[in-house]
């Protein structure tokens, strides 16, 4: 069986929809509504045209959305969001972690105060997010190629994305869909639970944050201790996700989630190995052979993006790949494909 990762379209409007209402909450670039779900197709098959000639595509917000289908029945059974720069629509806001430290001379003591500041440091980033994987597929790597096919995405499409890249990760949601971070933090400003809160800010924006969120710090030392223990953590189904990140090279540098106190993770967009492996070379030969290693392999522009995990070995014409493959991206002998160890 092959999946392949490619372009979302306006007819995959009905199993997107399908999997946001899989998501179980707190999940905001992935709604369970129509109209907003609408709107991110419509500005992906925007971000997806070429741009105008002479226009500058490094100064756009765009955001691209990515599906991954069964290749054999054209199912979609998973999803993933590339954002080119945040923060240049409404502000991209974030809580970042820092600590006073104040002495007393009388007391001959010191204290140190932790603290959460709101803060826009992120505006401007890239961001990878909405990754989504149906459930029933959560199995053979198919995270990974939803992850690290963006990566490939941005490696060829360079200029499109800025140098520094980020992830957001969920964060603790509670049995009741609710957040402790939330109810500890925020929502004592904004007299709204956690899902009304998530679910307008997946609608709307988050810029009655702004409007209405106290500017001084929040000590973190007078929160409620379940508020306290969530913040910088992930949920437990994004833990891999974690990982996956950390792996290619993504920190947490204490910037957490102002919804949930998930954890930000960030990165240099060069130094993620997925971008700096990724390397362009032409298909040499489509067959199958004993030393192949596993990869995934992209071929496509903009709308034309295709990836799939393929077996290739090198030789000095260019990448054997194998049939499967081949087909899936729909590419022949002596055409430029782009490829990273898996």
């Amino acid at each position: 069986m092959t999946f392949v990762i490619r372009a979302a379209s306006q007819r995959d409007l009905q199993p997107l929809y399908e999997m946001a209402k899989l998501t179980g909450g707190g999940f905001t670039n992935l709604p369970a509504d129509r109209k907003a779900l609408q709107a991110k197709l419509d500005r992906s098959a925007q971000a997806f045209c070429e741009a105008p000639a002479g226009s500058k595509v490094e100064d756009r917000d765009e955001l691209f959305v990515l599906v991954l289908e069964d290749y054999e029945n054209a199912e979609v059974r998973g999803t993933s969001q590339l954002f080119t720069r945040v923060g240049q629509t409404w502000p991209f806001y974030s809580y970042r972690m820092a600590t006073l430290t104040q002495h007393s001379k009388e007391l001959g003591r010191t204290f140190r105060a932790e603290m959460l500041n709101l803060v826009t440091d992120l505006e401007g980033a890239s961001e990878v997010g909405g990754l989504f994987l149906h459930p029933s597929e959560r199995a053979g790597g198919l995270g990974m190629l939803l992850a690290r096919s963006r990566y490939l995405f941005i490696a060829m499409h360079r200029a499109r994305f800025s140098d520094r890249i980020l992830a957001e990760l969920r964060g603790i949601i509670d049995e009741r869909g609710g957040s402790p971070f939330w109810d500890g933090v925020a929502g004592r400003f904004f007299g709204m639970s956690f899902q009304e809160a998530d679910y307008f800010n997946a609608i709307n924006g988050n810029q009655f944050i702004a409007d209405l969120m106290p500017k001084h710090p929040v000590y973190i030392a007078m929160l409620p201790d379940s508020a306290r223990t969530a913040i910088g953590l992930p949920h437990p189904s994004g833990r891999a996700a974690m990982r996956m990140l950390e792996e290619e090279g993504f920190a947490y540098e204490g910037y957490v989630d102002i919804f949930d106190g998930g954890p930000t993770m960030t990165a240099r967009t060069d130094r993620v190995a997925s971008v700096a492996n990724a390397r362009e070379v032409r298909v040499a030969e489509i067959d199958w052979a004993k030393d192949t290693r596993k990869a995934l392999v992209a071929t496509g522009r903009l709308t034309e993006f295709r990836c799939c995990f393929a077996e290739v070995a090198e030789n000095p014409g260019g990448l054997l790949i194998d049939p499967a493959a081949a087909a899936a991206l729909g590419v022949g002998v002596g055409e430029l494909i782009w490829w990273v160890a898996r």
